[in-house]
């Protein structure tokens, strides 16, 4: 029998789009790979929340259905409206949340290191603690490469550490005056190591038990967890260059998506998926990636080695318009200000030394985060 001890770490979540719990499977994942002594309990904060969730009580849906809805509809102009009364809904009712936390920590046995993988409730979260836990430590993991203050991600007035994985982010924190004790920098945001696993079957033969064309070029479409009313229009759009290309959709949760793409009349090779598990079996079949500019999606398309396009204009998600900046200031894909420009925008991509270019840049972005965070939160525990 053992004698090491068992840490105990809180992570609070959120069903708000999938990036959350994708970073809390990876992180997971990565724990029990690595066999770390740490027993790991989950909170959803919309859970928590929801006896006081204004949207409930106006709409009959909680504000993270009712995100994941705007998201499905392709309604992401409304973003900045839903993130003002987020935010504002949040401070007006913070000492009712810090209320909340008090009683959740009275239940809970006092944990070893409290994570929090979202925006927005870290500040009741940290003094929730304090007064119930004094002197638990708290790390902020940001899913994003970049902060919408005030209040989102940084609460520069907690003493929670703060897990950025990029320089934006970074400096963020600094100039908002965050400790530079505080502050800890990876190498980009946690994708689950499946990702880097190298692929197990021949990916000619994978390709044709999927319908597809074995040589041609192939472009995965994702949209996130929830999918994307967009995919079809970009489906309809590349319509006009069947010849040249293939697509693999990840609708995720939209059955409603898959069914129109799998029914509608196309010359276009593609396979239609519905949710899945297997992400990185799907992206080691593709050859450049098509979506959304989501900081896990891009991630995982970069460690996959899959060029990107993007759409860049005034209704993507707030928290995601630095996405879309940084694959232009690292030169790792396209930003497009529409969709309905994709076909212009693959051609390009596609030229022979745009395509290499590309290609060697995707390849020059070593992201190891996955591995460097369970290490940095080991040594916040350890310095309690």
């Amino acid at each position: 029998m053992s004698d090491e001890k068992t840490f105990l770490l809180h992570i609070f979540t959120l069903n708000a789009g999938g990036g959350h719990y994708a970073t809390l499977k990876a992180l997971s994942a990565m724990a029990n790979q690595q066999k770390r002594p740490w027993q790991i309990t989950v909170t959803d904060i919309g859970e928590l929340s929801e006896s006081i969730d204004p949207y409930k009580k106006l709409f009959g849906s909680d504000g993270n259905e009712l995100y994941n809805e705007m998201i499905g509809a392709d309604w992401t102009w409304l973003h900045p409206v839903m993130m003002f009364f987020d935010k504002f809904f949040i401070r007006l009712l913070h000492p009712i949340g810090v209320k909340l936390g008090e009683q959740h920590w009275r239940k809970q046995p006092p944990p070893d290191l409290v994570i929090s993988l979202i925006p927005l409730y870290n500040r009741a979260i940290w003094e929730s603690l304090q007064r119930v836990k004094v002197n638990t430590p708290m790390a902020t993991i940001m899913t994003d490469f970049a902060d919408v203050p005030p209040h989102f991600w940084v609460e520069p007035k907690t003493q929670s550490y703060l897990i950025c994985g990029s320089d934006r982010a970074t400096n963020q924190a600094r100039s908002l005056g965050v400790s530079e004790d505080y502050i800890v920098q990876t190498s980009g945001m946690i994708v689950h190591p499946r990702f880097y696993q190298a692929m197990s079957g021949n990916r000619r033969v994978e390709r044709e038990r999927l319908g597809l064309d074995p040589d041609r070029i192939t472009a995965i479409v994702l949209f996130g967890a929830k999918g994307c009313a967009t995919m079809l229009d970009i489906a309809q759009s590349l319509d006009y260059i069947s010849d040249r290309v293939q697509l693999i959709f990840l609708c995720g949760s939209n059955q409603k998506l898959a069914q129109a793409l799998q029914e509608r009349p196309t010359q276009l090779r593609q396979h239609v998926q519905g949710f899945t598990d297997e992400v990185p079996y799907f992206m080691s079949l593709a050859d450049f990636f098509i979506g959304k500019p989501g900081s896990i999606s891009i991630s995982e398309a970069m460690v996959m080695n899959l060029p990107v396009i993007v759409e860049h204009n005034s209704s993507i998600l707030i928290n995601e318009k630095y996405n879309a900046e940084w694959i232009l200031e690292k030169q790792v894909g396209m930003a497009i200000n529409s969709f309905r420009k994709i076909i212009p925008a693959v051609k390009e991509l596609l030229k022979p030394d745009n395509w290499l270019r590309y290609q060697a840049n995707v390849a020059a972005i070593k992201n190891q985060a996955v591995y460097e965070v369970p290490d940095i939160l080991q040594r916040i525990i350890d310095t309690k």
